[in-house]
């Protein structure tokens, strides 16, 4: 599919810079897990990690929200693409405007571009995944999508959801799957990057609370990507929190702004036919199931 990016995803056809499928990442980083006294911490508001030159992940800091959701940013060729936002509007006390311009900023002055495109975009449409939509709203060469489903159908081309993923071209051979997940929201979708061949996963799968408001659509979901990850290489599964703690199906409390022995973000395709096998057990029962590195929460 050609995106509403197409016209300078086109562009760069004659660009040197070219995207394969070797897009090795570097996921050795501590992610600051939040201070004993939230006012008191002398850690930046946004913590950025720089998977590859092409590639950044970023944290929002969890003194600033407990959510403390992840971030990432993808650069192509004619483009770059911002998925999720955060959980907090306020560029004084979360400046993510400012920290994505500098990231793209220092990109572009390695493959200079004066036409060079942002599109913001969501795994989904909870506050804290779009609340710092609003700091991009007046920025050049910049499409915000809106988190809502019909909205992103409309951007994505999703005449037949969710059956059929779409494509999200951002030049130079960098194409980005996206794949209708619904059922924690009902506009979630599961991004796979190609060239890094990493699978973003929002709140559909990450090490955490699973939250299920539509059992037939998570299933359902989960159904689909089992079937995505037996035809597609997944070097990591990366959702947008953390909540688990190290020992075994132990999580820490909600609203807690300090996990100082969390568990580690990477999950592996493993962990999605584990959820599809826990979802076929539980088989829609309500209640807070727990296992080792995820709990599922179904409230019928």
């Amino acid at each position: 599919m050609t995106t509403p990016s197409s016209p300078a995803s086109a562009a760069a056809s004659s660009s040197p810079l070219r995207f394969g499928t070797d897009g090795v990442v570097d996921l050795d980083v501590t992610w600051h897990a939040g201070w004993p006294s939230a006012k008191h911490d002398p850690a930046p508001e946004i913590q950025s990690h720089h998977l590859n030159e092409h590639t950044v992940l970023m944290r929002q800091n969890m003194s600033v929200n407990y959510e403390a959701p992840f971030m990432f940013l993808f650069f192509g060729a004619a483009s770059a693409v911002l998925i999720d936002t955060g959980a907090t509007a306020e560029p004084e006390y979360f400046p993510l405007r400012r920290v994505v311009d500098e990231h793209v900023e220092r990109w572009l002055a390695k493959h200079p571009r004066e036409d060079y495109r942002l599109t913001v975009v969501h795994t989904h449409g909870h506050g804290d995944h779009r609340s710092g939509d609003g700091q991009f709203a007046d920025r050049e060469r910049t499409t915000v999508v809106g988190p809502q489903l019909p909205e992103v159908a409309a951007f994505y081309g999703f005449g037949d959801w969710p059956a059929t993923p779409r494509e999200l071209d951002l030049g130079g051979g960098r194409i980005v799957d996206v794949i209708p997940s619904p059922g924690h929201h009902s506009s979630a979708v599961t991004f796979y990057d190609r060239y890094t061949r990493l699978l973003l996963t929002g709140d559909s799968l990450y090490p955490g609370r699973l939250y299920v408001d539509d059992w037939a659509a998570f299933q359902a979901s989960f159904d689909r990507l089992a079937a995505w990850s037996e035809t597609h290489e997944i070097s990591h599964v990366l959702g947008c929190h953390i909540e688990m703690s190290t020992d075994p199906g132990e999580d820490y409390p909600i609203g807690w702004n300090h996990q100082p022995d969390e568990a580690a973000l990477p999950m592996t395709a493993a962990h999605i036919i584990e959820v599809q096998r826990r979802l076929r057990e539980i088989d829609g029962k309500p209640g807070r199931h727990s296992f080792d590195e995820f709990h599922i929460w179904y409230q019928a």
